[in-house]
């Protein structure tokens, strides 16, 4: 990456940043026309390349981006610092509504470059993923007060199946073309959560 992107002002970076979350937001890695992310930006493909090298190069730094926001807004909302599971989740949930509200482009940029098949960039995505995922969901695990849980429960196993449970909610709704809409996700997230909790939980907890 050319240090020169830097040098721009912070508008100009982020409507080229906006532009490529929005282009890799709509389609495939492959099939995400270069060219119409720099003629959004309002600047030329080979000025978009002499910033960053390649398309390989700019979406991660887009990943990057996503990632740093994301978890900035989830520290603000303190997401990994309540001893009940569900309680962190739910204030996760309001965390990316958040993201979803202000960043809507980038909140399906990172669901979709999660199921990202394309052979040049899904290993990479999947390691970093898992990568972040196990610092931070180590760092939660750590907090539980697993008094509340039922007896036997695997619970590293358990939160994957959620992750995985809550992702592939999103990635539905974008796979049929659904609006993310705040609103819905959080009726149903909601829902969700209370059943998880009449499953994983013991019934003096509830």
């Amino acid at each position: 990456m050319n240090d020169k992107f830097f040098s721009l002002s912070e508008e100009k970076q982020w409507k080229i940043l906006n532009a490529g979350f929005r282009v890799f937001a709509g389609s495939s890695y492959k099939k995400a026309p270069v060219g119409e992310i720099a003629a959004e930006a309002g600047i030329s493909k080979s000025l978009l390349f002499h910033y960053f090298h390649n398309k390989k190069e700019f979406y991660f730094y887009l990943w990057e981006k996503a990632a740093e926001i994301t978890f900035a807004v989830m520290d603000e909302y303190k997401c990994y610092e309540p001893d009940d599971l569900f309680e962190a989740m739910y204030l996760g949930m309001r965390a990316k509504i958040k993201i979803m509200k202000e960043f809507p482009d980038l909140g399906v940029f990172a669901i979709r470059s999660f199921y990202e098949n394309d052979p040049e960039v899904a290993e990479d995505v999947q390691k970093i993923y898992a990568s972040v995922k196990s610092k931070r969901c180590l760092g939660a695990l750590s907090n539980l007060d697993i008094s509340k849980f039922r007896d036997g429960l695997d619970l590293t196993m358990m939160q994957k199946e959620m992750f995985l449970a809550s992702e592939g909610y999103l990635w539905e709704l974008i796979q049929r073309n659904v609006p993310l809409e705040p609103e819905r996700i959080e009726k149903d997230f909601t829902k969700l959560l209370e059943f998880w909790k009449s499953i994983y939980y013991r019934e003096e907890a509830r």
